[in-house]
């Protein structure tokens, strides 16, 4: 994958060309259709999805809580947190989305790793981390 398409995505933004090009190798594309389930409530996470197109909601108890668009990602507080997800998260839109598994961004240095999660904190501290654990 090119890894300008990695870093078009604000929460890998600040990688270096070095970390982006390697976590570039690592990351899978894949697709979803309107109303394909991304995530189901009450499984545990094991991977980072970034939505490249699209659009999805995030559905809490049958009630929509919060909507999600390219930029945005799916899944990064379960997968530092290892708790299971509290909401589902289906697409409202075709979309194309990029995964990495933990252990992938677990074969990351430190201090890549780091970066992601004070990026995560900062995005939580704004309001605007992983939807599914409000």
């Amino acid at each position: 994958m090119d890894p300008n398409r990695l870093t078009a995505i604000p929460i890998f933004s600040d990688l270096s060309p070095d970390e982006a090009k390697r976590l570039s190798a690592f990351a899978t594309e894949t697709s979803a259709a309107e109303g394909q389930i991304l995530m189901k409530e009450g499984d545990y996470s094991t991977e980072l999805i970034a939505i490249e197109e699209g659009t999805a909601d995030v559905v809490q108890g049958g009630s929509k809580i919060a909507s999600l668009k390219e930029g945005d990602l799916i899944g990064e507080m379960g997968l530092l947190s290892r708790e299971p997800r509290n909401a589902d998260v289906i697409a409202t839109s075709p979309m194309r989305l990029l995964k990495l598994t933990h252990w992938e961004i677990r074969r990351m240095s430190d201090d890549t790793v780091d970066r992601i999660k004070q990026t995560i904190e900062k995005r939580r501290a704004a309001g605007v981390a992983d939807p599914a654990h409000h």
